[in-house]
């Protein structure tokens, strides 16, 4: 065999892979992240407050502000910044009392927002406000119920109780205090918590009940550990990646088989009949583009089907900016029908968030 054939032998598995990888960078006009991310995030600034329980900043609307916020970073949009730090300023002065407490999973959560814009600012005082959300998850309260003293003594979250919602919720904000301090406690508190739940909820398939005494994949339960799980994959140290690893690629496998021919995923995962539900599909879809982006996931497997999600999302986007074929915020329920029923909204920061998630990935390098 001449030099020049062995040279191309040689090189035709680093062509297959650039092939590969090119679907998640070369997308047609209206389909490309830098225009879906900037439809969004602007949207985003213009709108609404979507409160939890009609009190506090809600951990949909965070995780889009978030979205938000890396967007503007990463295309170095100095306007966009500052649009939404005025958004925030506000809960340094008016608007505190939409400030969240710090007794709940789910709006702990928020520390994640404040330790975001102190990392692209370095301004103290989103550190300050920050930390102690990730900190009061292991700061056992002195009415703590018999449960929550158990999970503490165990060394995990005293938050902790086995819904899949938890592993994005827990672990983006002790991951962001991680990436704020370098203190390796933060993500060492992330790990454990996250192997607990794959050896307490993962199914023999990859996926995941709702909770143990709730038999069914829910679509976006099933999002939060999926994208959870990428996100924190990518600031783990070796000790802690093995277990987690293994969990997410046993759950990609299977996320793949359940791609609807549409590109997207169903309000249920295994159901063909139910429809078809975005935002957990957005967060899916995060998770296969960041797989494929740090070579955790084949790319001549998964970056067809990352870009075959993405485009299908994009339809789901209205002329208004508003994410179409929303679940709305579900508790656990043991009842197939429950998970059917619920009620479909447009625009809610379900699902815009995760978007810009996506977006995020798709431009990272």
């Amino acid at each position: 065999m001449c030099k020049k054939s062995l040279l191309l032998l040689f090189l035709l598995p680093f062509q297959l892979v650039f092939a590969q990888t090119s679907l998640l960078t070369n997308f047609p006009e209206g389909y490309t992240p830098k225009e879906v991310g900037k439809r969004l995030a602007y949207h985003f600034v213009d709108g609404k407050h979507m409160l939890h329980i009609g009190k506090w900043i809600s951990y949909p609307e965070t995780f889009t502000w978030n979205g938000g916020l890396k967007f503007a970073a990463l295309t170095n949009d100095q306007e966009l910044v500052k649009l939404l730090q005025n958004r925030f300023e506000l809960l340094f002065t008016t608007e505190k009392a939409l400030l969240p407490i710090k007794n709940h999973v789910d709006v702990n959560m928020f520390g994640s927002l404040p330790l975001e814009l102190y990392k692209i600012t370095k301004d103290q005082r989103y550190l300050d406000l920050g930390l102690p959300y990730a900190d009061t998850q292991w700061q056992l309260p002195e009415n703590a119920k018999p449960k929550e003293k158990e999970w503490d003594q165990k060394g995990y979250s005293w938050q902790t109780r086995l819904w899949i919602d938890d592993m994005y919720m827990i672990t983006i904000v002790q991951s962001e205090a991680y990436k704020a301090t370098g203190d390796p406690k933060y993500i060492n508190r992330a790990a454990k918590e996250m192997v607990l739940y794959l050896d307490e909820l993962q199914r023999p398939n990859g996926l995941f009940y709702h909770a143990p005494d709730v038999p069914f994949y829910w679509g976006r339960g099933n999002g939060w550990m999926a994208a959870g799980m990428a996100e924190l994959l990518r600031y783990l140290p070796k000790k802690h990646k093995a277990r987690i690893m293994e969990g997410y690629l046993t759950m990609m496998k299977s996320l793949k088989e359940y791609q609807n021919p549409e590109g997207l995923w169903n309000q249920l995962l295994d159901d063909p009949e139910c429809w078809t539900e975005t935002s957990g599909s957005a967060m899916f879809t995060f998770a296969f583009i960041t797989g494929v982006k740090n070579g955790w996931l084949d790319a001549k497997e998964y970056a067809p089907a990352a870009r075959k999600a993405w485009m299908a999302l994009v339809n789901y986007l209205t002329e208004k900016n508003q994410v179409r074929e929303i679940c709305v915020g579900t508790n656990k329920k043991n009842d197939k029908q429950y998970y059917y029923d619920r009620p479909r909204r447009t625009g809610d920061f379900h699902a815009q968030g995760p978007y810009l998630w996506c977006v995020v990935a798709l431009m990272e390098k």
